[in-house]
């Protein structure tokens, strides 16, 4: 089918939110053989799948979500793609899924991206989020590995995820992923073992779980999408990387760019206690998430489930700072002195991105 008829009477809604607004084409690529094909675009549409897929049995499956800007620029600009291909690879490999080749995802999030410039919203915090996924399609109901896999890039013409600071609740009693499993991946189990969670905080009046450490329950890790970051005496103090953590690209770059601004960043073991107690003695000024999809969104509360809720003195100065400076460089507005945006028209330069490294 032409990407003209494809397109053809397609439009962005008045109200965007996030993730809500599919677009209409999509592309796709079939391992089969032991091999992977080039891939193609297609329009966005229902796919088939055999109900003994492994991805329906065993949760055999990995995911990315990245964003393409034109606010400013005036072709689609990508924001550290590689390092979305590279984690995907890690991904993958734990759940013993063959890579996505380097072109394949390449192609994938150009193609997409380029069918949908006309569509990209060019107002600050929006973009066109990209979600690539990996998943085993071969039917198999013993527990092993496909010898079949899908790979799709679909997207959404968005806005930020949340507009207004949020209030989070500690989860002392449930884990939602430990050391040696599949935390520091990002898969589909991960967010499937929060939702429990989410839901009872969000009836409790908040908006996202805390997570503490598999083993002690002591120290925290992050929430069901976001990364954390505290300031304390001025300082960026940050969960450092356990096993059970993502290691967020938002987090990371967040943290390249508060160093390259002169500030103090501290990777960490954060006991929850310490730091509720630092929000009661105002060491801790701000506590903040951050993300792909919620770029950076301050905490304005750290509740329990017994009710008792601890409010954060200041909900902004730091935050707001940092989440101007990350989204001036992926909208356009300033330099970009380390190199993090990418034309998604220029296919040789997303693939330079991807390598080195064997298939």
């Amino acid at each position: 089918m032409i990407l003209e008829e494809i397109l053809k009477g397609y439009s962005l809604p008045p109200k965007l939110g996030f993730g809500q607004t599919l677009a209409p084409v999509m592309f796709r690529a079939e391992y089969r053989d032991g091999s992977w094909d080039e891939g193609e675009l297609t329009p966005y549409a229902p796919i088939s799948i055999d109900p003994a897929a492994t991805v329906l049995q065993y949760a055999q499956q990995a995911f990315e979500g990245l964003k393409a800007y034109k606010v400013r620029q005036s072709s689609p600009a990508l924001f550290r793609p590689e390092m979305n291909y590279f984690r995907l690879r890690q991904s993958s490999r734990r759940m013993c899924m063959p890579a996505v080749p380097r072109d394949v995802f390449a192609r994938g999030l150009s193609e997409v991206t380029m069918a949908l410039a006309d569509f990209i919203p060019g107002g600050s915090g929006q973009s066109l989020y990209l979600r690539p996924f990996l998943m085993g399609t071969g039917p198999c109901l013993s527990v092993k590995s496909s010898d079949a896999f899908t790979f799709l890039v679909i997207a959404s013409p968005s806005d930020t995820y949340f507009s207004q600071p949020i209030r989070v609740m500690v989860e002392r009693e449930d884990c939602r992923a430990a050391v040696g499993g599949t935390g520091a991946d990002k898969v589909g189990g991960n967010y499937a073992a929060s939702l429990q969670a989410t839901t009872a905080c969000i009836e409790l009046g908040f908006d996202q779980p805390l997570w503490l450490d598999p083993r002690e329950r002591c120290c925290i890790e992050e929430l069901s999408g976001m990364n954390l970051v505290a300031v304390v005496d001025g300082e960026l103090h940050t969960p450092r990387l356990s096993g059970s953590i993502l290691p967020g690209v938002t987090r990371v770059s967040l943290l390249e760019l508060a160093r390259h601004q002169g500030h103090t960043v501290v990777e960490r073991s954060i006991p929850i206690d310490e730091l509720l107690d630092d929000i009661r003695s105002g060491r801790c000024s701000e506590f903040f998430a951050c993300g792909t999809a919620a770029i950076v969104a301050p905490i304005s509360a750290v509740g329990e489930r017994d009710g008792s809720v601890v409010e954060l003195p200041k909900t902004g100065q730091m935050a707001a700072r940092l989440r101007s400076a990350i989204l001036d460089i992926q909208e356009g507005r300033s330099d970009d002195p380390f190199g993090w945006m990418v034309d998604a028209a220029d296919f040789e330069a997303l693939l330079f991105r991807m390598s080195p490294g064997p298939e």
